[in-house]
């Protein structure tokens, strides 16, 4: 065993511990290992800043800023009012009416602006409705998920395995491609919850906390600690939130459990605060990446009906462009060095949206989550390590020993259990960068068809159902939901069996080694 190859074993194992504690944002965890590649000669300069130059990095950041425009002009919020039963229902009836929707919106969105505008205008309209929220919470994250893995847009780790794909010399994704295996697993999913979600998740937890009396003028928020907020592990005696928000921390909710008595409670990522305060509240801090999602329960005036046509207009063209580009022929009356792809017609959009202002263009640079652009930059620089070290050569070799026997659709399945538990530990992007080269290296030493072992990448590392923390979605409706880890595992685990057992079947069917 070569010295680069101990170098960037333990670099690897060094980094899933740092990602699994959290000790920092995954970012800056991935750039610290793509450094020590470079300082010990396993990158040079150029393969460590490729992928920050890389088209599906740079598609991943306009379609944030395509999704804020989407969630500005009020188009979301509009449609799931319309979706929702006004009237005394059920709870099977309520979701056969939302999750299929939304499904299908999330294949083209990203999906955490989705939960972030659907989860409190569904607690809102389950109390109303005198349903348990709890019954369509979790629901509504795994839906986003399972419409996201039907497209190449559905979400970033799409995007990332075609552009490592497409580095590797071979053919990417078309728009729809990962949608053969894809709706069968969004369809058997959404079957699943809506069979089995009433009885795997939890009643309604009550609220614990009510409006004071005092001053009309205050009224509860809750607000969902994102990665940026600056009291993250220091405790509510140690971090004057009032100080810095003008708000005061009636209780903090975490894992289905509620804390009111906060003097020696830290605050964490993911944690819902309730929180005493007026109006000013949201619209100081509605736009900010401080706070994942703030909810007071009031309703407010959506934006005019032309914007939020002409902002599925331009979904629309980008959608439909992007699929006309990719027919075959289509090149050969374009002039030379123009191609009509996803870029391409991100690229246009974004453009459009910033001018008509359908997002505000000065504030830009808010919308975009640079944590995940530089994690997705860093694992194209991993991904090449592991092959210019020779681990991924290592690794599938020894994958390979094991499963000898039994022919390639082994190792799709122990491909997809590795990628899954990465997932489910990490993040989506990171376990598949660390994937593509054993995958890439198992193909090219059993000399067969990679294509099965790109696919299956990209649907176990978006099946992050049996934990909170693998999905940011997951993690939002865990805070406003009151659930419990066990709530996810429950509900989640069977999910991730489905995925695995449609995957592993028909992946080489439709794409055969």
């Amino acid at each position: 065993m070569s010295t680069e190859i101990i170098i960037v074993l333990l670099s690897l194992v060094a980094m899933l511990a740092a990602l699994i504690m959290d000790k920092m944002r995954p970012g800056m965890i991935l750039f610290s290992v793509v450094v020590i590649f470079l300082c010990t000669g396993i990158l040079t300069p150029k393969e460590m800043l490729e992928g920050f130059s890389n088209k599906g990095m740079i598609t991943v950041a306009m379609l944030f800023l395509i999704s804020e425009g989407v969630r500005q002009s009020n188009a979301l919020s509009q449609l799931i009012k319309k979706l929702l039963p006004q009237q005394t229902t059920s709870v099977f009836r309520a979701q056969i009416r939302m999750l299929p929707s939304i499904a299908f919106i999330s294949a083209f969105l990203n999906n955490t602006p989705i939960v972030v505008i659907f989860a409190p205008i569904i607690k809102r309209w389950a109390g109303y409705v005198k349903l348990p929220a709890t019954y369509f919470l979790i629901p509504l994250s795994y839906v986003t998920i399972l419409g996201g893995i039907c497209t190449l847009i559905g979400t970033s780790t799409n995007l990332v395995v075609h552009s490592m794909i497409l580095d590797a010399g071979l053919k990417g994704f078309s728009m729809f491609e990962l949608g053969k295996v894809g709706v069968f697993i969004a369809l058997a999913g959404i079957i699943y919850l809506l069979l089995f979600s009433k009885k795997l998740l939890p009643s309604d937890r009550p609220e614990t906390t009510s409006e004071e009396d005092g001053d009309s003028s205050l009224h509860l928020v809750e607000a969902v600690i994102g990665p940026r907020f600056p009291g993250i592990n220091k405790t509510v005696s140690e971090f004057d939130f009032k100080r810095h928000y003008g708000a005061e921390v009636k209780e903090l909710r975490r894992s289905g459990r509620t804390y009111k008595n906060l003097s020696e409670v830290s605050f964490r990522e993911g944690d819902t605060l309730v929180v005493l305060t007026d109006d000013s509240f949201i619209q100081t801090w509605g736009e900010s990446s401080v706070f994942l999602m703030l909810a007071n329960g009031k309703e407010y005036e959506p934006a005019g009906k032309k914007k939020r046509w002409f902002t599925l207009f331009l979904l629309l063209f980008m959608i439909v462009g992007a699929t006309i580009g990719e027919l075959p022929g289509i090149e050969k009356f374009l002039p030379e060095g123009i191609k009509l792809d996803m870029f391409f017609f991100v690229s246009i959009t974004t453009v459009i949206m910033a001018w008509a202002k359908i997002f505000p263009p000065q504030k830009y640079t808010k919308y975009i989550s640079w944590d995940i652009l530089i994690t997705i930059a860093c694992a194209f620089a991993i991904s090449k390590a592991m092959e210019n070290s020779g681990v991924a050569d290592l690794l599938a070799g020894y994958i390979i020993s094991l499963s000898h026997d039994y022919g390639p659709y082994v190792l799709l399945a122990v491909l997809f259990i590795i990628t899954n538990i990465f997932t489910e530990l990490i993040t989506n992007n990171a376990a598949a960068a660390l994937s593509f080269p054993i995958a890439l290296s198992l193909s090219t030493q059993l000399g067969i068809n990679p294509m099965p072992f790109f696919v299956v990448i990209c649907m176990a590392a978006s099946a992050s159902f049996s934990t909170p923390i693998g999905y940011q979605t997951n993690l939002i409706v865990q805070g406003i939901g009151n659930y419990k880890f066990t709530d996810f595992v429950r509900i989640g685990l069977p999910l991730n069996i489905i995925t695995f057992l449609i995957s592993v079947f028909l992946i080489p069917l439709i794409w055969p080694f």
